[in-house]
């Protein structure tokens, strides 16, 4: 069974968000709210729990996953920057926006796609979990928490535990959150393109 861990959405408490990272480090895999919807997070170089998230999501060898960061800095060192792809991530973050774009050497070779050698990034604005990443000291390997067959993210912590109660190791509940997933947009190229329309305003990069 999943362990149920609430936590204030405004005010974490430390020995909570401490609970949370002491699974992750264990290698566990925990539902987590963002702003915008729950998601799968886990140690980045965490193979298993890689294929954990797979099993539980049904993702074939393509989909994108998340290095989910606590700010710009940190996501700097997983991820190739422009001047132009540093200004437009720069206006859009923190906020509900997956990039997609060329990894560097940080990034487990296991975790990339394996055509491109892309990864996507992220940094949510969610007092948890930027509480947690503090704690953690490092990014997660995540991605966003929609079922097989379903188009949102799952909201509420209680529907996670009870769907996921034995698949999990632990869930985070922190009041609900927003249906809409990320909205996706590759800028590993030239020209940016939006591959998924989600809680984030796509228009800035269209």
């Amino acid at each position: 069974m999943a362990r149920y861990l609430e936590i204030h959405p405004d005010n974490p408490q430390p020995r909570a968000v401490s609970q949370v990272v002491a699974v992750l480090r264990d290698g566990g895999l925990v539902a987590y709210p963002t702003d915008s919807g729950y998601a799968l997070g886990a140690q980045l170089g965490d193979q298993r729990a890689k294929d954990r998230i797979r099993d539980i999501r049904q993702l074939d060898e393509k989909h994108h996953y998340t290095v989910v960061c606590k700010d710009f800095a940190q996501l700097g060192q997983f991820v190739h920057v422009d001047n132009r792809v540093f200004r437009a991530i720069k206006a859009a973050t923190p906020g509900p926006y997956t990039f997609i774009l060329p990894a560097t050497h940080e990034v487990p070779r296991k975790l990339l796609h394996p055509k491109k050698r892309t990864i996507g990034v992220r940094i949510p604005d969610h007092r948890v979990v930027q509480a947690i990443l503090a704690e953690l000291g490092e990014p997660m390997l995540s991605s966003t928490l929609i079922l097989p067959g379903e188009t949102d993210a799952m909201t509420d912590g209680w529907s996670v535990k009870e769907t996921l109660d034995h698949v999990v190791d632990a869930v985070v509940e922190s009041g609900e959150t927003s249906a809409e997933p990320t909205t996706v947009v590759d800028l590993s190229d030239d020209v940016a393109e939006v591959l998924r329309v989600g809680a984030g305003d796509p228009s800035r990069f269209e």
